[in-house]
Order: C-alpha cells, then structure tokens, then sequence
C-alpha cells in the first residue's frame, strides 16, 4: 500500500502494520486492481515510499517513489526503537472510493477518527481482550480498518485469511470454525454464501442493503447492521442487535458523537417521511487526497442550522426515513458490488474513453 507521506503496496494481508507504527499515513492500493487506476492514485496522492515484493516492484516504475521490498533481510537488521505516539489530527490512511465527477477520489482519514470509531459502537458486539477477529477484507476497503484495529486495539487476535479462502465459501467456513472466530465482520451478500453451524462469532454487517436469511439458525447469536460511507470514517449509524424474523433490518441510529437527520424539500426531521440522509459529528475525513479539496468543500455541504447552531452536514446520497424499522435505498446513480461503493458517473467516464463507444439513451 502507499501513504500519501510514506507509504506501501501490499500484496497479502500481513504487511500493513509497519507503515501505521512508524507514523506513515497508508495508501492501500490493491494488485488486482487495473494498472490504470493504480497509476491514478499514486499520482494523485503522490506518496514518497512504497513496501512492496519484488514481484510486484515494477508498478511502481516512473512515480519517483522509494521502493522498500518487504522481504529484503536488511529490514530485520534496522532498530527497533519504539516510536513517539502520532498526533491524533494527523492522516492515518487514504482510501480511494468510486467518484461522482468521473474519477476515484482519495478521502483521508486521520488517527483521531480511526480511535473513536471503536469507543462510538457501542452496538451489542462487546470489544474486549482474547476475542479472535477476521481480517478477509482488502486493505483498500475500509471494512479492514474495522477488522484489524479491532482486534489489535482491544487485546484480541487477527486471523489474516488468505485471498483463496475468502473465495471459497467451504474453506472460509472451515478456518471460522477451526479459529474459534468470534467477531465477524461480513457484507450481506458475502455471508449468504457461508454456513452457519458451528460458528459462534457475532456478526457485523454493513456496506450493502441487508436482508438476513443466514443467521437465523443455530444457537443465538448477535447480528448488528451498520452504515456508513469512507467519508464519515466507516460507521455512522448502527442497529440495535438483530432478531430473525423481524424484517428488514434498519441501519439503526447514529453512533457516538454523530448526528443523522432526513432532508427533504428544505425542511428536516419530519418523522416516517423519507429524505435523503445527511450526517454531521465527528468522524469526518480530513479531505480528498492530492490536495485538491479541503475539507469543508468535501464533508461540509450543505451546512444546515439546527437547534439555533451552524452544523455542518455530509449528504451521503442515500433514501432514508426515521421509524423503528426504517430501510435505505440509493439516492442516486449508485450502486454496491461486493460492499464497494460504485458510482456510476465513474463507469462512464471510463467507457468513453474507449474507441468506438457513444452513450445511447
């Protein structure tokens, strides 16, 4: 992965920890990805080191970059002294999300907000030490930021699941099982495909719409349903434990220290009517990465008065309405793959780039 002030490229899911202790900001930068979108991104958030493999070097060819390969033996000859703790204002990561004007932006997130999404979700899922955590998520989705420091920051243990694992539901369930697993954090869709019996972990669920058909046997266990985009630092609102049976589950209300609240026509608050949700509080990143953007323009429009004070609000684009059961459905040309958010503005941009395509309506 690669930092926008240090940085690394990881190809696995066990190299990221030495650029977060040495006060480097991170930019995940998956190998799978295009090399078009790669090379965008370390352009963009121009960072000045990467860690890497040896396989993996060349990508980083023309961007002035510092190649560190992990594997080098020199790495286990350096000091190891520990280091001053990171200001909480300064960046942690930079993840790239799928942008409305065409192109990936890079929000950046800092060490203040990474620490207070765990004391905000307080959610049924207790955080506690000796727990065994999963990390199956790519480094450049936020869902490992929740996975790692979750396990790490509480005391507990992170199982690295290999990329061929999470692809076989079989073996993914076999490791949960083997592990003792017991916080898992899954999209929807993914744990429909896994079997429930014999695994005992609580169940965090979030990035897509949920409909719940997986945890509905077995002995009790939690489930809790969480929203929240990149720019808001991961969660902004959380359900209340799930129960089979009780439909739809709702994204729940706002965490520790955030504010949600329904626009709709100018006026906000209006009970059962729905809106599209706006979210205020901490948590918001920094900015956009590149130093394009500061961060009112990018997590403060529109800024909306309420309870006699300025506060200002992130539109997240999403339909939602206050009631006990109330569901969300995209806003706008949006739509989730996997958990990551696509916009479809993106998509265009990309194809008329291509020979021969035009836009028919």
């Amino acid at each position: 992965m690669c930092g926008a002030a240090d940085g690394a490229f990881s190809p696995g899911r066990d190299r990221n920890l030495g650029g977060a202790e040495d006060r480097a900001a991170y930019l995940p930068i998956d190998p799978a990805h295009p090399r078009a979108r790669t090379d965008f991104m370390l352009a963009d958030a121009a960072p000045v080191a990467a860690i890497t493999t040896a396989e993996l070097a060349d990508r980083f060819d023309g961007h002035g970059v510092v190649v560190v390969e992990a594997d080098d033996p020199a790495i286990g000859a350096q000091p190891s002294t520990a280091l001053p703790t990171p200001p909480p204002d300064e960046i942690a990561h930079i993840i790239y999300t799928s942008g409305t004007t065409g192109v990936p932006k890079g929000v950046a997130v800092t060490q203040r907000n990474v620490t207070q999404l765990f004391d905000s979700l307080a959610a049924g899922v207790e955080l506690r030490v000796g727990q065994v955590w999963t990390q199956c998520h790519s480094y450049a989705f936020d869902f490992s930021v929740w996975e790692i420091w979750g396990a790490l920051l509480h005391g507990g243990r992170l199982v690295v699941v290999p990329d061929s694992v999470t692809r076989s539901p079989e073996d993914f369930h076999a490791l949960l099982v083997g592990e003792q697993v017991s916080v898992l954090t899954q999209t929807p869709s993914a744990v429909t495909a896994l079997t429930p019996q014999g695994v005992d972990a609580a169940l965090v669920i979030g990035a897509e719409a949920c409909r719940p058909r997986w945890w509905t046997g077995g002995r009790r266990r939690v489930m809790v349903n969480v929203y929240g985009p990149t720019e808001t630092t991961m969660w902004a609102s959380k359900s209340a434990p799930l129960t089979p049976g009780s439909g739809a589950p709702p994204i729940g209300s706002p965490v520790s220290g955030r504010r949600c609240s329904c626009w709709t026509g100018g006026c906000a608050g209006v009970a059962r009517v729905v809106g599209e949700l706006y979210v205020a509080g901490a948590g918001w990143g920094a900015g956009i990465g590149g130093g394009r953007v500061d961060r009112i323009a990018v997590c403060g429009l529109p800024v909306r008065r309420i309870g006699g004070t300025h506060v200002s609000h992130w539109g997240s684009g999403v339909l939602a309405c206050r009631r006990a059961a109330g569901v969300s459905r995209p806003a706008d040309e949006q739509v989730k793959i996997r958990g990551y958010r696509i916009e479809l503005g993106e998509i265009q941009a990309a194809l008329s780039q291509l020979e021969g395509w035009s836009r028919r309506r």
